[in-house]
């Protein structure tokens, strides 16, 4: 294992390496008017995945209607911190509005406020003025000799400077310490019930304080009071029962995704079972009858719920090695590793609960092979991308596939298990990360959904 410090200097390394985070929209513009008189009384922006268009505009001093219309396919919402206003949020599809009173000549931030949003480059300027064209002098008063842009925002050489020594900053603190780790194998009870061997697992759902990153506290919704929820390890063939506690504030179900169990114990109220409403017990029982992995999550207010934490991997037996990679040296799996992809709800671009810098690294040696199942709990697909080494995908929704397909980045829909194999072949500290860049690096350096590969001798 190479030590922190030079851990942190290698990935500090690769900051240079990757690519920077850049919004679509250059320069500063002034909002279109819609009403009459010396300035507009309304603008028009749109929100998407991950900007506002545009990203700069101008109002009077007098206020104005801010009108949003969300082209994207998430819930968004346009907030400007330092006057203390904030919309509701804008569903997919629909439109919204912020009023903005009377106010002082400024430039001042807008954001989503929707976690990880402006991490992920939500973010631009409101010039408040006597006039939409002096707003809009006011939003292009930074030194024109700048020679670098972020967020279509000039920067003078101090500035960039400033944000390479951020990034850098960054970099040298990960692996970082939070508070929580999730996704540890729950052993169970062994018990005999009406004549079978059965394993026996406690679960409750309950909200707890949960450090996605530093300083980043919030009130997860978790199994067991960890995000991603202890995982589940399976043999075909067991007699299973999982005693389900409910200590939410509202009711819930639990659905073994990708798992095939009797139609009652599906776990979809209320189809399947009748909800299990706060303070309640219910018993989920079943024989495991096919190899594969899956997902356990809520299946009540899913989109709340799953993106707060509520979900866990289940692995089923192990998966067959292809005799086309035998030959090529894979010849077992040395390590394994479960990765539980999220974008949404409190937790926020993350992998397994957690955003850099407090990300998990992983070892490998050289010639060892590290077998991986990606599942995606977010609400967006993910292209997960290791620089080195090539992967191998062996397995969709936990079934083999007839052959091996290489891929260096592969695209995880929401729901979609992959499992990968990678060899360690080349030293060094290699990132791994999902390729849409802003889930991943912006102007203050790496941030959600990265992590690190460290290959040793």
């Amino acid at each position: 294992m190479l030590g922190w410090l030079a851990l942190a200097v290698a990935v500090g390394a690769l900051v240079v390496g990757l690519f920077g985070l850049r919004n679509d929209n250059s320069g500063s513009s002034a909002a279109g008017s819609e009403g009459g008189g010396g300035g507009p009384t309304s603008v028009s922006v749109q929100v998407s995945e991950f900007k506002f268009t545009p990203n700069s505009f101008s109002i009077p001093t007098e206020g104005a209607t801010i009108k949003i219309t969300n082209i994207g396919t998430a819930a968004h919402n346009l907030s400007i911190p330092q006057l203390g206003l904030k919309s509701a949020d804008v569903a997919p599809g629909t439109s919204g509005e912020l009023k903005v009173g009377k106010n002082a000549a400024g430039v001042y931030e807008i954001r989503c406020e929707i976690p990880g949003h402006a991490d992920s480059g939500m973010t631009g300027t409101i010039s408040v003025g006597g006039s939409s064209s002096e707003g809009a002098a006011a939003a292009a008063s930074t030194d024109t000799g700048s020679h670098a842009a972020v967020n279509g925002a000039l920067m003078t050489p101090a500035q960039n400077a400033q944000m390479d020594a951020t990034m850098l900053a960054v970099a040298q603190a990960y692996p970082a310490k939070t508070e929580g780790l999730g996704g540890k194998v729950l052993e169970p009870k062994i018990e005999t019930i009406n004549g079978k061997q059965t394993k026996v697992y406690d679960i409750e759902a309950k909200i707890v304080d949960w450090e996605v990153s530093p300083g980043k506290k919030v009130k997860a919704w978790t199994y067991n009071g960890v995000v991603p929820g202890p995982e589940l390890d399976w043999q075909k063939g067991d007699h299973v029962l999982v005693n389900f506690k409910n200590s939410l504030p509202q009711s819930t179900s639990v659905h073994f995704h990708g798992i095939r169990v009797p139609n009652q114990m599906d776990g979809v109220d209320p189809y399947t079972q009748p909800p299990v409403e706060p303070g309640q017990v219910f018993k989920y029982e079943f024989d495991v009858i096919e190899d594969g992995n899956g997902i356990y999550h809520s299946h009540h207010n899913a989109q709340e719920q799953i993106p707060n934490g509520m979900f866990g991997a289940i692995l089923v037996g192990e998966m067959p090695i292809p005799d086309m990679l035998k030959s090529m040296g894979y010849t077992k799996v040395d390590k394994k590793v479960t990765m539980v992809l999220n974008d949404a709800g409190v937790i926020g671009l993350s992998l397994n609960g957690k955003s850099f810098p407090a990300t998990e690294p992983y070892t490998l040696r050289v010639g060892q092979v590290m077998e991986v199942t990606y599942q995606n709990e977010g609400l967006m697909g993910h292209p997960m991308h290791m620089h080195q080494p090539m992967g191998w995908i062996i397995a969709k929704d936990g079934k083999p596939l007839p052959s091996p397909i290489p891929g260096d980045t592969i695209w995880v829909a929401p729901g979609e298990r992959y499992t990968v194999l990678y060899k360690g072949t080349d030293i060094g500290v290699w990132a791994w990360h999902c390729h849409i860049l802003n889930h991943a690096e912006g102007p203050n350096g790496m941030f959600g959904m990265v992590t690190a590969l460290i290959v040793e001798r």
